[in-house]
């Protein structure tokens, strides 16, 4: 059972004491509830070390070379094949974050997904749930288990001493008419910013312009009217396959730009091998029984389980299969065409309302922070943020 401690107060002066208003506007406010989950300090050191080990897993889980087969089995589209084995066989392509979705059951955390290469609810994690906790007069050194903002600020450091022959230079795209995304890259533009990157930009990808010939040769946006700069490095909140499909030409021109080095990129394109569902059904046999996993397959299973699409995004055509094969509840989205991942059912806990929570632990070089969405039904992207407090 999940209990909760009411929140009261206003967020907004903690949030703009750190110069942060974006935190506060509608789009990250609207959904943050105004009660947090209450987690021992044993439950949250709990999350924390899973987090750690399922990362660590995941890392021994990929074969050395990686054959063709297994980016198959993945999903991976054929022209980023030369890129995730370029940047997995290159440190300097560095992974700055992810973030495991973890259902908390009597046996201990079990890995749902990890959202690896474009996981968002930064601004809520980060600041947000920080400031309830300050509104309400409970924001006591050590009361949240929430150092995301940190350990992003040392992963841009590191990312940026592994190139230092690059310029310190950083260009942060995000899809277009999504103030969500735009939000989250504002968290981390702030990290680099701190972390040394002194010089960068935030813009929808359809601004920034590739070129990978002459005197132009290199990534570029429009920082002032008529005025353009060139970008060494680039973080791109834009999954790797949504370009892969929809703009191959400058999928192209950006995995050579990576090999050439003229361009760094993260969340490298390893990271796709991570974010496919695929890969839970490889930990399951790489890992048998291991209490950390849910049994899943990439055909059906037996019993209560999950149908989910390999490259799904917010909840979109997550499916309950009932015992009898019948899919009890399914969220309408894009991705039915999408191979599809089946997961054993894990209850998610519950509130005395009956609503459903599900843990996300933000790993950025370290497991560092923890928050919760919560549902009636199956958690999509529209499900209730939910701040915690140690108790």
């Amino acid at each position: 059972m999940i209990n909760l401690l009411p929140l009261t107060g206003d967020v907004s002066p903690a949030v703009r004491t750190l110069g942060w208003d974006w935190a506060i506007e509608e789009a990250c406010q609207n959904y943050v509830a105004r009660e947090a989950v209450q987690l021992s300090e044993n439950e949250a050191e709990v999350l924390l070390q899973a987090a750690d080990s399922l990362y660590d897993m995941l890392v021994e889980a990929i074969p050395d070379p990686i054959p063709d087969e297994f980016l198959q089995r993945l999903a991976i589209p054929a022209n980023l094949w030369g890129a995730v084995r370029h940047s997995w066989n290159d440190e300097r392509h560095w992974h700055l974050y992810g973030r495991f979705d973890l259902v908390m059951t009597p046996e201990g955390p079990k890995l749902l997904e990890f959202n690896a290469d474009t996981a968002t609810s930064l601004p809520e994690t980060s600041v947000v749930q920080w400031a309830s906790l300050v509104a309400t007069g409970q924001s006591d050194e050590g009361s949240q288990a929430n150092g995301l903002f940190e350990c992003l600020e040392d992963q841009f450091r590191h990312w940026r001493t592994l190139n230092i022959d690059k310029q310190a230079t950083l260009l942060l795209v995000y899809l277009p008419d999504s103030p969500e995304d735009e939000a989250n890259c504002a968290v981390l533009a702030e990290a680099a910013h701190a972390a040394g990157f002194a010089d960068y930009h935030i813009c929808p990808v359809d601004d920034m312009k590739v070129s990978i010939a002459g005197e132009d040769r290199g990534i570029w946006a429009e920082t002032a009217p008529d005025q353009w700069q060139k970008f060494d490095f680039l973080f791109k909140l834009v999954p790797w396959e949504i370009l892969a499909e929809e703009e191959p030409e400058l999928t192209d021109d950006l995995v050579h730009l990576q090999l050439t080095r003229d361009v760094v990129t993260a969340n490298p394109a390893y990271s796709l091998m991570f974010q496919s569902k695929a890969l839970l059904a490889h930990l399951w046999e790489t890992f048998p029984h291991h209490p950390l996993l849910l049994e899943a397959s990439l055909t059906n299973l037996p019993g209560h389980h999950v149908r989910k699409p390999l490259f799904g995004r917010e909840g979109q055509n997550v499916a309950e299969i009932q015992p009898d094969g019948r899919a009890s509840t399914e969220v309408p989205g894009d991705f039915s065409n999408q191979p599809q991942l089946y997961q054993r059912w894990a209850e998610l806990p519950t509130d005395a309302q009956g609503r459903r929570y599900q843990a996300g632990v933000f790993w950025a070089g370290e497991a560092c922070a923890i928050g919760f969405r919560r549902e009636a039904g199956l958690i999509t992207n529209l499900s209730e943020f939910v701040p915690h407090v140690l108790v």
